[in-house]
């Protein structure tokens, strides 16, 4: 019997997450889900993160814990930021969390080499995004190099690879990849202020690529909303 390759897929819950671990199963991989719990505004996502890892099969789903509220710096992990509202971006916004996804994927990393896993996806992109400067190929290209070179693993000879199967794609594409393959997006949680029931905004800046990609892709958005405010 032929033992499937196992690879970590970082999920955060949202959709682009969600369709990578989906991605990962289709290709043949034994999926192993990894959450973050980094001192974010909302617990929600990490609540969708289990539901998407049982509902995608994953052979085990984690959540590790590193505080990078402790810094601030964000919107995303300091309440005394405001989440921009119906803005469009000059620059890189304020959501940007400084250096998470290099903190995730080492994460991502250390498991793996564990699991005995060469293989960890991400679901960076680089086109339908806000400008984060850690969801970019050069970047990702050059993590991979590193992890080649700070591994056991990697010095032994295995070739550790970092998969970003998203990262050229829209967003209205990434949402028609996700469907093919089973996907149910009203598990996930893209908003940056969500409610404590994973309700979203629909006014920050994830909340409006999500909902224009699935008017793109045609498809209708099962995405739970806020009451709007009075």
């Amino acid at each position: 019997m032929i033992t499937p390759p196992r690879a970590v897929v970082l999920l955060s819950g949202g959709l682009d997450s969600a369709t990578c671990l989906a991605i990962a199963r289709d290709m043949g991989f034994e999926t192993y889900a990894l959450s973050v719990a980094y001192g974010q505004r909302h617990a929600a996502e990490l609540s969708a993160s289990k539901r998407v890892a049982e509902a995608l099969g994953a052979r085990e789903h984690r959540t590790a814990q590193v505080n990078l509220g402790q810094f601030g710096g964000s919107a995303l992990t300091d309440p005394g930021i405001a989440v921009p509202e119906n803005e469009d971006n000059t620059g890189i916004p304020v959501t940007y969390v400084p250096a998470r996804n290099t903190v995730m994927l080492s994460i991502a990393l250390a498991w793996a080499e564990v699991l005995k896993a060469n293989d960890i996806f991400v679901g960076v992109n680089a086109v339908d995004y806000s400008g984060y400067p850690d969801c970019r190929p050069a970047f990702i290209q050059a993590f991979e190099t590193m992890a080649n070179l700070a591994t056991k693993v990697g010095v032994e000879g295995a070739h550790l690879r970092i998969h970003a199967p998203l990262i050229e794609l829209s967003k209205a594409d990434i949402i028609r990849r996700g469907i093919a393959l089973g996907v149910d997006y009203g598990l996930t949680v893209t908003c940056y202020q969500a409610d404590d029931a994973g309700r979203a905004c629909g006014r920050c800046e994830a909340c409006r690529l999500r909902a224009a990609g699935f008017a793109a892709a045609g498809v209708p958005d099962p995405t739970p909303y806020q009451p709007l405010p009075r």
